[in-house]
């Protein structure tokens, strides 16, 4: 059966377009018309513009086009929804807002001392592996899938989460602890490794794990997240099945396999950035100490 007969509303979510249209306008009016009201500030970058409308645009992509609708009858789709919303969006969104905003959101103490204590390298690691493997444990994600209330708590701190994780990689605030070189690395590395385990419960399964992707009941439930009530009480609909030929077993095993590849391919992309980063440094540092030694035994030998 075609998606369309779900309705504009459940397919593009205009209440969540206008959501980022309003982000994106305020974001401008905070970098540019109302930027003198913040202390030391400087002019937004085009690479920071760049991020932070791309970090838009895949929000939107995840959360509001059709492939929002469509990750509630696959799981394969909801599982690259995750890896967009977690890995690509936070990082983007944290680079893309400017230094001068991230220091006013931070002279609330409350929230710098929150930001320090859960950007911690070793908290910041477990806190997204344990909020990640929750939210994908079997009768946590069909709980928290049959309930608006539960299914927005648990997505925004799960974002959280992601968060804290990248904050001490992309962030470039003087004020805020810094992650450098190999031990960004390090860091990055270790966050793959301990999410391998999730995905491959996910992966190595054999049976159907997930009631909201398989039983019709808890499908119908789970869909009430994104299609209205209305449309949905006047549709005769009873499962996943009527929209794909996907075997739900397959398409629960894909569903750790896109997870797992999305992430060690924007893994790759981010650890070879760190690594050219870290390499120009070191050469700046030794062309620099190698410079200061010639200058200094041309000194010698003047004064000798």
């Amino acid at each position: 059966m075609p998606l369309s007969i779900f309705g504009f509303r459940a397919l593009w979510s205009p209440y969540f377009f206008i959501f980022i249209v309003v982000l994106t306008v305020l974001y401008f009016l905070l970098t540019k018309k109302w930027r003198h009201l913040f202390e030391g500030s400087e002019p937004v970058t085009n690479r920071e513009i760049r991020y932070f409308i791309s970090s838009m645009v895949v929000l939107y992509i995840v959360k509001g086009s059709p492939a929002d609708l469509l990750g509630h009858i696959l799981f394969s789709v909801h599982m690259a929804q995750m890896a967009l919303l977690l890995l690509v969006v936070a990082p983007l969104l944290i680079i893309g807002i400017p230094n001068f905003i991230w220091k006013k959101v931070f002279s609330v103490k409350l929230i710098d001392k929150i930001v320090r204590l859960f950007t911690k390298p070793v908290i910041s690691l477990l806190v997204f592996t344990v909020m990640f493997s929750l939210n994908h444990y079997p009768m946590v994600l069909d709980f928290i899938k049959m309930s608006v209330v539960m299914h927005s708590i648990f997505t925004i701190m799960l974002f959280l989460s992601a968060f804290f994780l990248w904050w001490p990689v992309v962030n470039t605030l003087e004020s805020h602890p810094q992650l450098h070189g190999l031990k960004k690395i390090g860091y990055v590395i270790l966050s793959a490794i301990l999410l391998t385990p999730a995905c491959s419960l996910i992966i190595f399964v054999d049976v159907p794990v997930y009631e909201t992707y398989s039983t019709g009941e808890a499908w119908l439930k789970a869909m009430a997240l994104c299609v209205p009530a209305g449309t949905l009480s006047g549709l005769s609909i009873s499962g996943p099945e009527l929209f794909t030929n996907m075997p739900t077993l397959y398409d629960q095993q894909l569903g750790g396999i896109i997870m797992k590849v999305i992430q060690e391919l924007i893994y790759v992309v981010v650890i070879g950035k760190i690594f050219i980063k870290w390499y120009r440094e070191e050469q700046m540092n030794a062309d620099e100490i190698t410079q200061k030694d010639l200058l200094a035994r041309q000194s010698i030998k003047v004064h000798g």
